[in-house]
């Protein structure tokens, strides 16, 4: 599937005497104010017109099932608008140019949500999404719709906190634990090891028919039952964690983490009206690492907890981000 939906940019266009119309008009015979349309294609439009073309409110129908509401502007989606698409999938927030562009909430037919910034079509800038199987989610910076510069992933009693690049975990990051303390280590990249076609199948057997796929931390790959999963479809990367000392949890590094969120989120929303925003990971100040000493039992309790805590991460939250609707 992709980021761009065929339905977005298939309303059709036309003077005055497109289609059967009924409403209103001005002195030079096109479409002024509120009026009905009933276009060529078997689209419909309900809504204002100003000079022959979608200007303000309406509802536009699609022959497939899906429907636009919200604002126009020069025939295209411009404003706040509602889009429902034919696998019931929704959009809710802001266009620019019939393209999703600004904050808005993505609801997948999957159960998962995204909340945050778009920019044509792509999430771009500061957004969190929630992964409903696993009750994860996401909070960081995303650029050209994947997760880029500096995020966590949030579990039940622990988080994952460190750079992103093109999805992955890249470079020096912390789990961070609920009963007080950090691991510190390092996710280090390296190419997917070959697996046989004898092991990739029984594997999948042990993947629910409702959720078939290849699942490496930072990309998911959603394959039908009964269907065999496509070579292409593989990521050639993957990230590993190396695990590091164990410490007690840094206030500091907590506001210089919150102050980096901010300083990219500025800087995404600033290059989103200029220019294509640059990777916001290359200009992400690293955390400085403050090391405490810690008792021994808590040291021991963190450890067990940190050795899980990397396969929960495979397992739970691993970048499997729904695509938006292609009809």
């Amino acid at each position: 599937m992709s980021d761009i939906d065929d339905d977005e940019i298939g309303e059709e266009e036309g003077g005055p005497n497109l289609g059967e119309y009924e409403g209103e008009r001005n002195e030079k015979n096109e479409r002024h104010g509120q009026g009905k349309a009933r276009l060529p294609n078997g689209d419909t439009y309900e809504g204002l017109y100003q000079y022959g073309k979608r200007q303000g409110k309406g509802l536009y129908k699609f022959k497939n099932g899906a429907r636009y509401d919200g604002e126009y502007g020069e025939n295209k989606k411009q404003g706040q608008g509602t889009f429902i698409y034919p696998d019931g999938s929704k959009y809710e927030g802001a266009w620019i140019d019939d393209q999703r562009n600004g904050f808005g909430i993505y609801y997948y037919i999957n159960g998962d949500r995204y909340e945050g910034e778009w920019q044509n079509h792509l999430r771009q800038g500061r957004g969190t999404y929630f992964y409903s199987q696993t009750g994860t989610k996401y909070v960081g910076m995303w650029q050209n719709g994947r997760r880029n510069g500096t995020g966590e992933v949030i579990f039940g009693k622990f988080k994952l906190r460190c750079h992103w690049k093109d999805d992955l975990p890249v470079g020096q990051g912390k789990y961070i634990f609920d009963i007080g303390c950090e691991q510190h280590g390092e996710y280090l990249q390296k190419e997917k090891p070959v697996v046989e076609e004898e092991t990739k199948k029984e594997d999948k057997k042990k993947i629910p028919t409702f959720m078939q796929g290849r699942v490496i931390f930072g990309q998911t790959r959603v394959v039908p039952p009964g269907e065999d999963e496509p070579e292409d479809a593989q990521p050639t990367i993957i990230s590993t964690w190396k695990a590091g000392k164990i410490t007690d949890i840094s206030q500091a590094e907590e506001e210089q983490f919150q102050e980096e969120m901010l300083a990219q989120e500025a800087s995404s929303l600033n290059n989103s009206h200029a220019q294509a925003p640059r990777d916001a990971d290359e200009a992400a100040p690293e955390a400085e690492e403050t090391i405490v000493e810690v008792d021994e039992p808590r040291e021991e309790e963190a450890a067990r907890e940190a050795d899980a805590a990397p396969a929960a991460d495979e397992n739970a939250a691993d970048g499997g981000e729904e695509e938006e609707e292609e009809s």
